[in-house]
């Protein structure tokens, strides 16, 4: 789904719409963030900054993203 197309969906006056088009960007936001995460990993970041950078706990970025 491009941009715009999202754009227009999340201001649809149809509720089934915009509720489909906010999951859509709760999708999006997973996975940007789990690449994110990833990379920071990858590059010598603690479950503690990463955690940080998030505004959660070392904890709960390692529960979801830790492998």
């Amino acid at each position: 789904m491009e941009e715009t197309e999202l754009a227009a969906r999340l201001r649809s006056p149809d509720p089934a719409v915009g509720l489909r088009a906010v999951g859509a960007l709760h999708r999006l936001a997973e996975q940007v963030e789990a690449a994110a995460v990833a990379r920071a990993r990858q590059d010598g970041w603690s479950w503690e900054q990463i955690g940080d950078a998030l505004g959660v706990s070392r904890q709960s970025v390692h529960s979801k993203h830790g492998k």
